[in-house]
C-alpha cells in the first residue's frame, strides 16, 4: 500500500508531527498503519445524529481490527425540522457546503488513508459524498439511521404528522389538546425523520450508488444492530485502502442513473434532484435536471412509504431493508448492475444477500407496483424555464390551472394559510426563497403541511423557488429556475395571473402575453442582498441555479 499519511507521520523530519500525536497516545506502530480519519456528524441540537457518537467508537473498534489507526474529527449539521418555517431554515442547505468543505479540509490537512463518515440529518448525507469525491480517497459513508415510529391513537406517526396537525388545529379539525398529544408522540426517540423523506431517501441513494455497504444504513438507530454494523465499516474501509478502491471508482454515470432509479422507485425526496446534480458535478460525471424525467418515467413506483404512503423507514428494515429495493431494480432490469460498490463487489453481486421477510407489503413485486412510473417529474415552461420538479406520489390530479397568490417570503404564504385567505383552486406563488434569494433556498414543509392541514391539498397548488422537505405531499412545485432574484419569470408574476401546471405534459406555463412579461422585465429591479456579510454573502456570492444543483463550485468537467 501507498500511504500518503506517510508525508506526515514518517522520516526524522516528522519528528515534530510524531511528538504531537505521541502527546495524544498515538504509538510509533499506530503510526505505520494506514490512518482512518472518521468525520463525525454528531451534534447534540437534534435527534437525527444524536447517537453518531456512539458509532464512531464503534468504527474505531473496527479499524483498530482490520490494522488501522482511527482519527476522529467533527463538523457541523443542521436540522432541518427544527429550523423550519424560520429564518434559521435558511441556513440548511447552506450547511451542506460547509459540511463538504471541512470534511475535506480536514482530510487534506492530515492526509488519512481512509475516511468513514457518519452521518444522519438531510445535509449531512449528500455533503460526506461531495467531500469523498473531491479527495478521491478510499471512502466509506454509514448513515446513523431512521427514527422509529411514534404511536397515536393506534396508528404509526412521523414529525410530518406533526406539522400537518398545525394545519389541522388552525381550521379547527382538531383541538390544541389533540396538537399536544400528537406532538408529545410522534418522536420517541433518536433517529432521523422516519418516512422516505430526504434523509432516509439520500441514505437509500448511498446504498444504492455503492458509497454505503448493501445492508447496513436501514437499520434504525436504536436497534441494537447498528453497533456492529458501525464496526464492520472499521473492515470495509481497511479493505478499500488495500485494494485502492475509491469514490470516483464508485461513482459512475451509471452509479448515479441507479441512484435516480431508487429514488423514482422508493418515492423519494425532491431534494435528490439537487443532491445527486451536486454529487454529479463533484464525481466529474455529467447530469442535467432532464436526466432525472428519463430515469423516473421508466422506473415504476414500488415502495409504498410516508409521505403519501402508509409505512415508515423503520418498516422497510423490517422487510429485508434498502437492499429489497435494490434487488427489484436488478431483476427488473433497471439499473447497471455492472456497478461497483464499495464492498468490491458489483451491485448484482451485493444484492444477492437480500434477505426479503416473507409477506412483507411495504415494497411491492415488480409485476404489482404501485404506479408504472417513479415519484418524480421535472416541468419545464415560460414560467421555470430551465426546470422545476413535482413529486406526484400520492396525487389524484395531474393538472390545474388556477389564479396566482403572491408571496415574497415563506412567512406571508404561511399566514395567509392558517388565516384562512387562500381559496380552492388558487396556485399559491412562493418567491425570493432561491439559492440565491433566500437565500439558501428554505424547506416550505411549515406551509404545504398547513395546505394539507387545512384540507386545501386536493384544490391547492403550490410554487416556489424554494425547495420542500421530503415530508411535503399534495400539489406543490418547487426548485424554479432561474429564481426570481435572478431575474426568472416568476419574479413578474402579479397577484391573479393564471398558472396553468399540466403533470402528463410535463409543463408549467404562465399564461400572459410576451409582450406583457417584456413590459414586466423591463421594470424588474434585482433586491438588495439579505446578508452583507459572513457565510450567508460568501453563499450568494457563489451559489448557481437549482438547475445545477445549487452548488457553489462547478469542477471542470
Amino acid at each position: 500500500m501507498k500511504l500518503q499519511s506517510y508525508t506526515i507521520s514518517q522520516g526524522k523530519d516528522r519528528a515534530p508531527a510524531r511528538s504531537y500525536l505521541k502527546a495524544i497516545g498515538f504509538t510509533d506502530e499506530d503510526l505505520k498503519k494506514p490512518i482512518i480519519g472518521i468525520a463525525n456528524t454528531w451534534i447534540g441540537t437534534m435527534p437525527c445524529n444524536y447517537n453518531l457518537r456512539e458509532f464512531a467508537a464503534d468504527v474505531a473498534r473496527g479499524v483498530r481490527e482490520a490494522g488501522g489507526t482511527p482519527m476522529e474529527f467533527n463538523t457541523i449539521a443542521i436540522s432541518d425540522g427544527i429550523t423550519m418555517g424560520t429564518e434559521g431554515m435558511k441556513t440548511s442547505l447552506i450547511s451542506r457546503e460547509v459540511i463538504a468543505d471541512s470534511i475535506e479540509l480536514v482530510a487534506r490537512g492530515h492526509m488519512f488513508d481512509g475516511i468513514v463518515a457518519l452521518v444522519a440529518c438531510d445535509k449531512t448525507v449528500p455533503g460526506a459524498a461531495m467531500a469523498l469525491l473531491r479527495l478521491n480517497v478510499p471512502g466509506v459513508i454509514l448513515y446513523g439511521g431512521s427514527i422509529l415510529p411514534g404511536r397515536y391513537k393506534g396508528k404509526d406517526i412521523t414529525v410530518q404528522d406533526v406539522f400537518e396537525a398545525v394545519g389541522a388545529n388552525a381550521a379547527g379539525r382538531i383541538s390544541d389538546q389533540e396538537l399536544f398529544e400528537i406532538e408529545n408522540a410522534a418522536c420517541p426517540g433518536p433517529g432521523a425523520c422516519g418516512g422516505q423523506y430526504t434523509a432516509n431517501t439520500m441514505s437509500t441513494v448511498m446504498e444504492i450508488i455503492g458509497l454505503s455497504p448493501m445492508g447496513l444504513n436501514g437499520i434504525p438507530q436504536v436497534d441494537v444492530t447498528k453497533h456492529d454494523a458501525a464496526r464492520q465499516c472499521g473492515r470495509i474501509i481497511l479493505d478499500a485502502v488495500k485494494n485502492n478502491l475509491r469514490p470516483r471508482d464508485i461513482v459512475t454515470r451509471a452509479a448515479i442513473d441507479n441512484a435516480i432509479a431508487s429514488v423514482a422507485a422508493s418515492g423519494g425526496s425532491t431534494n435528490a434532484v439537487l443532491h445527486l446534480l451536486a454529487i454529479a458535478r463533484e464525481a466529474g460525471v455529467p447530469l442535467s435536471i432532464d436526466d432525472f424525467q428519463e430515469l423516473s418515467q421508466r422506473t415504476p413506483l414500488l415502495a409504498d412509504l410516508k409521505p403519501a404512503g402508509k409505512y415508515t423507514a423503520a418498516d422497510v428494515h423490517k422487510a429485508g431493508g434498502i437492499p429489497v429495493i435494490a434487488k427489484r431494480l436488478h431483476e427488473g432490469g433497471f439499473v447497471h448492475s455492472d456497478a461497483m460498490t464499495i464492498s468490491g463487489k458489483t451491485f448484482g453481486e451485493a444484492v444477492q444477500a437480500t434477505k426479503e421477510t416473507p409477506g412483507q407489503d411495504v415494497i411491492r413485486p415488480l409485476n404489482n407496483p404501485i404506479k408504472k412510473s417513479g415519484g418524480l417529474v421535472i416541468l419545464r415552461g415560460s414560467l421555470a424555464p430551465e426546470g422545476c420538479v413535482i413529486k406526484v406520489t400520492g396525487l389524484n390530479r395531474s393538472a390545474q390551472t388556477g389564479p396566482a397568490r403572491i408571496f415574497n417570503t415563506e412567512e406571508a404564504a404561511m399566514q395567509a394559510v392558517l388565516s384562512g385567505a387562500i381559496r380552492d383552486g388558487d396556485v399559491v406563488v412562493i418567491r425570493y426563497e432561491g439559492p440565491r434569494g433566500g437565500p439558501g433556498m428554505r424547506e416550505m414543509l411549515g406551509v404545504t403541511s398547513a395546505i394539507v392541514g387545512k384540507g386545501l391539498s386536493e384544490t391547492v397548488a403550490l410554487v416556489t423557488d424554494g425547495r420542500f422537505s421530503g415530508a411535503t405531499r399534495g400539489f406543490m412545485v418547487g426548485h424554479v429556475a432561474p429564481e426570481a432574484a435572478m431575474g426568472g419569470p416568476i419574479a413578474m408574476v402579479e397577484e391573479g395571473d393564471s398558472i396553468t401546471i399540466d403533470i402528463e405534459k410535463r409543463t408549467i406555463d404562465l399564461n400572459v402575453p410576451a409582450a406583457e412579461m417584456e413590459r414586466r422585465r423591463t421594470k424588474f429591479q434585482k433586491p438588495a442582498p439579505k446578508y452583507t456579510s459572513g457565510v450567508m454573502a460568501k453563499y450568494v456570492a457563489l451559489v448557481g441555479s437549482a438547475a445545477d444543483g445549487a452548488i457553489t463550485s462547478q469542477p471542470e468537467l
